[in-house]
């Protein structure tokens, strides 16, 4: 399995993807800067974590007309493995690689702190190493990680097992205000998943947590 992890200006999360990858999983992984083209090298793209193009406008609406862009979207539909980060989701998002919207946290503060999330689906590359109702934890951080979509929209979510992460109920669902306490979700063909809890930051010993880890490992098992 071969990763490419994307950099934009402000990205702030990819050293952390590149570490997993390359010294807790030992794969092959390269750094991907945004005005590069050709990902043809490549089985999996991570679009990390951060602030691209400094959220200026709105976030991941810049991000979207870098030049790899459209290549993301290209390897994406011919089947290639994309996984975005919170950052990444949101870019994502705006690049219509996933659909609904990312808009500010319902209680307009900025999150930074550990939840449970539990697992809706194992029918994809990223999850088929977790079991359905799986507790994980891991840490977000965000503003806009505040996930709508319309009522038609959380439906087609529903019925085609698109949606990947809920926040546990237990611990009072969603803490950004996101419908149905969604956490992460597919695209239908499930080979782009988009989430805003960080698992990159939850997959070694010395952290609080290594359930980040599973989802990484997950891929590892479709190479």
């Amino acid at each position: 399995m071969r990763f490419g992890v994307i950099v934009f200006p402000g990205s702030n999360c990819d050293h952390d993807a590149y570490h997993v990858v390359k010294h807790v999983l030992n794969c092959s992984v390269n750094f991907i800067w945004h005005k590069e083209t050709n990902l043809d090298f490549y089985d999996c793209l991570i679009i990390p974590g951060g602030f691209s193009y400094g959220d200026y406008l709105r976030a991941g609406a810049i991000a979207k007309f870098s030049p790899i862009m459209k290549s993301v979207v290209e390897f994406a539909n011919k089947g290639g493995l994309v996984f975005g980060i919170c950052n990444g989701f949101q870019v994502l998002v705006e690049s219509e690689l996933l659909p609904g919207a990312l808009i500010t946290n319902n209680k307009v503060k900025f999150l930074s702190r550990e939840v449970t999330l539990k697992v809706s689906s194992n029918s994809s590359p990223f999850t088929k190493e977790l079991n359905i109702g799986d507790l994980l934890k891991m840490p977000i951080a965000h503003k806009q990680g505040n996930f709508q979509i319309s009522d038609d929209g959380l439906k087609q979510l529903q019925d085609n097992n698109q949606i990947a992460f809920t926040y546990h109920q237990k611990e009072g669902g969603s803490p950004n205000g996101s419908v149905g306490d969604i956490a992460g979700i597919f695209n239908e063909k499930k080979n782009v998943l988009g989430m805003m809890p960080h698992p990159e930051r939850a997959a070694e010993d010395m952290l609080a947590s290594q359930d980040g880890l599973k989802i990484f490992q997950s891929l590892l098992s479709v190479a």
